[in-house]
């Protein structure tokens, strides 16, 4: 039987891509142009951006009170158009109408996130509905607009109307799998390489010796300063060493994080999400050192799963110390990975037939960058 409020076969869990579709044909995901190629992906929606764009003084949330119009009204410095492609810069935050809105049925509520490419490049992104009272969640039954809050932190960026940086999730009824289930699921279905450790789900640690690099003990990326521009809709267009320093393991096996400084690193464990689940990386505990990770949090069915030709992939991190040097040591617990239940298989998984470009990854920068 259907959890109250699914319909169509589709009970509690994230909804995945057929259940996508049928939100778009029932005007409850509202498109203001037809969908473009993968936008819908196994267990998301990729979001576009619209014609404008606001450069704000300050990041904000509108609250129960107001919309998100009313607040850029007073906080709005400028607006310029998008449609042939505009520069956002380092240390600006900028507020952009999205090309989709909601109309969502009561019991179905939604969540978004940075896509990994850009995550990956340190862009900071986040949605906002109308009296929202936090980022990145739209509550059951929201009807209206959507905003993305963009700030790139160590890139310039090029967007234009219809770049995709951020995704959304559709959820309805319990989703997520407790540690005794998630206990059972790797029984059945390897989630981690090693022996696994569960703690309002799994423990994601660092890998700082270079065990699974592919060369020459590679063990990271720290972002250089002071670079070009780089345009998001551009895969495979640059040059890493224009854009980034290699890390090689040190004599002790740890990384000092600098401050403000932004790294690319890789997980120790393999991981994989079966075809069945979600999930989505978090923090593990903010009182464990000064430093945050993983921008970019949605993880798709089948990824790194052998199914989907993944035989465990590493989880890249997307690391940012904060205001003082911390010591990451090799194996140090970084970030949590929590898993939830689809609603009803997805038609296609992450790595099968998508052109998903970080399936089987080991350590890998944002698709942008020549291999």
């Amino acid at each position: 039987m259907d959890e109250p409020g699914g319909r169509g076969g589709i009970g509690a869990g994230i909804l995945p891509d057929t259940a996508i579709r049928a939100l778009i044909e029932a005007g409850e995901l509202r498109l203001e142009r037809p969908a473009d190629t993968e936008q819908v992906q196994p267990a998301s929606l990729d979001l576009r951006l619209g014609a404008r764009a606001f450069r704000v003084r300050a990041s904000f949330l509108p609250g129960p009170e107001h919309s998100v119009a009313e607040k850029l009204e007073r906080f709005s410095l400028h607006a310029f158009d998008l449609s042939e492609g505009a520069v956002l810069e380092t240390g600006c935050v900028y507020i952009v109408p999205l090309l989709e809105s909601l109309a969502l049925p009561a019991g179905l509520e939604a969540s978004a996130n940075p896509k990994s490419s850009t995550g990956r490049l340190d862009v900071f992104t986040r949605v906002i509905a109308d009296r929202a009272r936090a980022f990145d969640q739209v509550a059951a039954g929201y009807a209206g607009p959507l905003y993305l809050e963009i700030s790139p932190r160590t890139f310039p960026i090029l967007v234009r109307t219809g770049s995709r940086l951020a995704q959304i999730r559709f959820r309805r009824g319990r989703a997520r799998l407790d540690d005794s289930e998630l206990a059972d699921l790797h029984r059945r279905a390897a989630l981690a390489s090693g022996e696994p450790r569960f703690a309002g789900g799994l423990a994601v640690s660092v890998d700082l010796a270079g065990e699974f690099s592919s060369g020459e003990g590679l063990i990271g990326y720290r972002a250089k300063r002071h670079t070009g521009v780089i345009d998001v809709d551009r895969p495979g267009a640059y040059r890493i060493a224009d854009f980034w320093e290699e890390l090689r393991p040190s004599a002790d096996a740890g990384l000092i994080l600098d401050p403000d400084q932004f790294y690319i690193l890789a997980s120790r464990e393999a991981v994989t999400v079966p075809p069945e689940t979600a999930a989505e990386m978090v923090p593990f505990d903010p009182l464990v050192g000064e430093f945050r990770v993983h921008y970019a949090g949605f993880f798709d069915p089948g990824f790194g799963h052998e199914a989907a030709g993944g035989y465990g992939s590493r989880a890249v991190l997307e690391v940012r110390s904060r205001e003082v040097p911390f010591i990451l040591e090799h194996g140090q617990t970084v970030g949590r990975l929590v898993y939830e239940r689809m609603a009803a298989p997805p038609t296609r998984v992450y790595g099968a037939g998508l052109r998903s470009n970080y399936q089987g990854q080991a350590l890998k920068l944002s698709k942008h960058f020549r291999a």
